[in-house]
C-alpha cells in the first residue's frame, strides 16, 4: 500500500472578507484548520496551528495517533500562548483535522478537534469518519436533533471543542485500514454546510480519479450553494503498490549451479579478494573467477613436481653406481 495522488484547494467564498482557513499538504501528513475569533484572530489561529504541522520534523517516525496528538498539542500551545500575549487575539481558536498515512502498515491515522471533517470514499460510497465537536453534533448524537434538522439549525456553527482556547486540548484519534483506491477528504465546514453528502460523493466519483478536478468541483459546488463561509478541501488517495524508496526490496539472483559456472548472477559484481598481493591483469568477470579459484593450488603442484624429479634423478644415479 502506498500514498498515491493528492490535491487541495481553498477559497474565501462569497460572504467573507478574508480566508480564515489553513491547510497542510506535507505527504504523508495532511491537515485542515478553520479559525475562529474576532477581527483577524481566526486567521491567526489557523495559521499558527498549521505552522506547527508544516515543519520538517512534523511527519517524523512514530506511532501515528501518538504523533498526531503531539502535533495538535503543540499547535494548541502556540495558539493559546499567542492569545495570552496579544489582547487582539484573546479567545481565538481553530478546528483541526489531521491525517497521517503509514505506507508500511497500510493505514491512515486521524486526529480531530472541532467541526472540520474527514471522509472516506470507497467503492463509490462516502462515509464520514469524524464526529463534529459542535452543539448540533451533540444534539444529533443524543437523539434530540435529526441530521436534517442539524443542517439548518441556527446554532450549527457553535463548536464545543477547539484548538487554542484552553491550555490543553482533548484530541479524538483513530486509525483505519486502507485499501487500494480509497480516497480520503479533509474539509472545513464551508463545504459541508453548503453541499449535501450525496453531492460530495458524486463530485469525487465523477472526477475519474483526478483529485485536482474533484477539489475544484467541491469548491465550485460550495460557492454555487451560497459560499457563506471559507471553503477548504484536501484529498489524497491510496494505491496498491509499494511506494518508491519506502519498503522496496531487491531480489538477488541465486548462485549458479556448478554446471552453469560461466553464467553470471547479480552477486558477481562484488570484487573478489585474492590470496596474493600481485596486481590484477584486469581479466573479465568469468576469467577472474576461474583465475582466483586456482591461484591457491599453484605452489603445492610445483613442489610435488620438484620432489618427483629429485626421486627420479636419485634412482638414475644409484643405477649407474651399481
Amino acid at each position: 500500500m502506498r500514498l498515491g495522488g493528492y490535491a487541495s484547494k481553498t477559497d474565501t467564498g462569497h460572504r467573507r472578507r478574508r480566508n480564515e482557513d489553513s491547510h497542510v499538504v506535507r505527504p504523508p501528513l495532511f491537515a485542515v484548520a478553520d479559525g475562529m475569533g474576532g477581527a483577524q484572530a481566526g486567521e491567526v489561529a489557523s495559521r499558527l496551528a498549521a505552522a506547527a504541522l508544516d515543519e520538517p520534523q512534523a511527519s517524523a517516525d512514530g506511532n501515528g495517533e501518538q504523533r498526531i496528538v503531539e502535533l495538535v498539542q503543540e499547535a494548541n500551545r502556540r495558539v493559546f500562548q499567542r492569545s495570552l500575549e496579544d489582547a487582539a487575539t484573546q479567545g481565538m481558536g481553530t478546528t483541526m483535522t489531521v491525517a497521517l498515512v503509514d505506507d508500511a502498515a497500510g493505514t491512515v491515522s486521524f486526529g480531530h478537534v472541532g467541526d472540520s471533517r474527514a471522509y472516506r470514499v470507497r467503492d463509490g460510497e462516502l462515509v464520514q469518519l469524524t464526529e463534529d465537536h459542535s452543539l448540533v453534533g451533540e444534539l444529533v448524537r443524543s437523539g434530540r436533533l435529526s441530521p436534517q434538522e442539524a443542517g439548518t439549525h441556527p446554532q450549527r456553527s457553535v463548536i464545543t471543542r477547539a484548538v487554542g482556547t484552553e491550555p490543553d486540548v482533548d484530541v479524538d484519534t483513530f486509525t483505519v485500514e486502507g485499501r487500494p483506491g480509497d480516497v480520503f477528504l479533509l474539509c472545513s465546514d464551508g463545504l459541508t454546510d453548503m453541499v449535501e453528502e450525496d453531492a460530495i460523493r458524486a463530485a469525487v466519483n465523477a472526477s475519474g480519479g483526478d483529485l485536482d478536478r474533484a477539489a475544484r468541483a467541491l469548491v465550485d459546488a460550495a460557492n454555487a450553494g451560497g459560499g457563506e463561509d471559507n471553503i477548504t478541501v484536501v484529498l489524497f488517495r491510496l494505491d496498491g503498490a509499494a511506494a518508491p524508496g519506502l519498503g522496496d526490496t531487491q531480489t538477488l539472483t541465486a548462485a549458479p549451479e556448478p554446471d552453469d559456472e560461466d553464467t553470471l548472477s547479480g552477486l558477481e559484481g562484488v570484487p573478489a579478494v585474492t590470496e596474493t598481493a600481485e596486481p590484477p591483469e584486469e581479466p573479465g568477470p568469468d576469467e577472474a573467477r576461474r583465475h582466483g579459484a586456482g591461484k591457491g593450488r599453484r605452489w603445492p603442484a610445483l613442489l610435488a613436481l620438484v620432489l618427483a624429479l629429485a626421486v627420479i634423478a636419485a634412482l638414475v644415479v644409484w643405477g649407474l653406481l651399481r
